[in-house]
């Protein structure tokens, strides 16, 4: 097992279906009276968040606890971080305190990669910048196997504001790496320019390393939502991040719904079998409808509840499933 999880491209197929076997293993515990096992414990977890964040650092905590894990949550709020520390000296006063691993969400693309420089423990990538979100394609994955039996062959859309979205790169990592078809639909300009590229060709594609998503395979880009909807076995939609734009994406949020946003009439064209996502927070009524957010199509809420199932998988083999 890889010793830091910072990216989708970190995880093999082998090593990405121990994790989600292992996550299946742990989502038994939750059905227990007592939802705790002793395999942290005396082991020290530090979820270290310089983003406001709900699903994902509770997430954590309480994966870690269920494992029965010393947990620290440290918030860059009221911290010594906005008395200007730095983050390698916040990281090293995590290491003289012993963290044996550390769960970063950072608003700088990269963050993490340089933690894990600074710290002996395992540091988890827990959403950095518009860079990755392992974890979540982690539990994204999980949940499309529950949902409907397997990964490889099913044909994944993503759906809305790429660009900005570091769920869409680790799900398009994992999912290529475990045998999925992936589409992705959106504007023009909320699509990478190098995914853009290969608009209505086909054929897998790999943007250049060193660009966001770089030697990320890409199977094809669409602008016509309606157009892909009748062979998606999963339409992910994403959120539209407002707060990292600074410029005027697309004419308003009532022609965003009517072009990309799922609404009923667009839920019925697809096929029978076929479940939505959403990684959350949802704006409502823009990217989703009310009506297919709450449908019993809907994953949301499994996702969620997964989520905790999977970290639970993830903190264990990195710090105690060697052993």
């Amino acid at each position: 097992m890889i010793r830091h999880l910072l990216s989708g491209a970190d995880l093999d197929a082998a090593s990405a279906t121990l994790i989600l076997d292992t996550a299946a293993e742990m989502a038994s515990v939750s059905g227990r009276e007592i939802k705790k096992l002793p395999a942290l414990r005396g082991r020290t977890v530090v979820n270290l968040f310089y983003e406001d964040s709900t699903r994902t650092r509770i997430s954590f905590e309480a994966a870690a606890k269920r494992l029965s894990a010393d947990v620290i949550n440290f918030s860059a709020k009221g911290s010594s971080v906005s008395k200007g520390e730095s983050l390698k000296d916040t990281a090293l006063t995590l290491q003289a305190m012993g963290a044996d691993a550390v769960v970063i969400r950072h608003p700088a693309s990269g963050a993490p990669h340089r933690l894990a420089n600074w710290v002996d423990g395992s540091v988890v990538n827990a959403g950095d910048g518009t860079h990755e979100h392992p974890t979540q394609a982690l539990l994204d994955a999980y949940t499309m196997r529950a949902r409907l039996g397997r990964i490889a062959g099913l044909h994944v859309v993503i759906v809305g504001d790429v660009l900005h979205s570091r769920v869409a790169r680790s799900n398009v990592q994992l999912l290529a790496t475990l045998g999925a078809k992936v589409t992705l639909v959106g504007p023009p300009t909320l699509i990478p320019v190098d995914w853009a590229s290969r608009a209505g060709a086909g054929t897998p594609a790999a943007p250049p390393p060193g660009e966001p998503g770089g030697g990320t395979p890409v199977t094809d880009v669409s602008y016509d939502l309606d157009s892909v909807l009748p062979t998606a076995d999963v339409v992910m939609m994403l959120r539209v991040q407002r707060e990292r734009m600074a410029a005027s994406y697309f004419p308003s949020a009532r022609e965003y719904a009517r072009r990309y946003g799922l609404d009923g009439p667009r839920l019925r064209r697809l096929p029978e079998h076929a479940v939505v996502m959403h990684p959350g927070p949802m704006n409502r009524g823009m990217e989703i409808s009310p009506e297919v957010a709450d449908s019993p199509r809907s994953t949301i809420v499994e996702q969620v509840a997964n989520g905790v199932s999977v970290r639970m998988a993830v903190l264990y083999l990195l710090l105690g499933g060697s052993r």
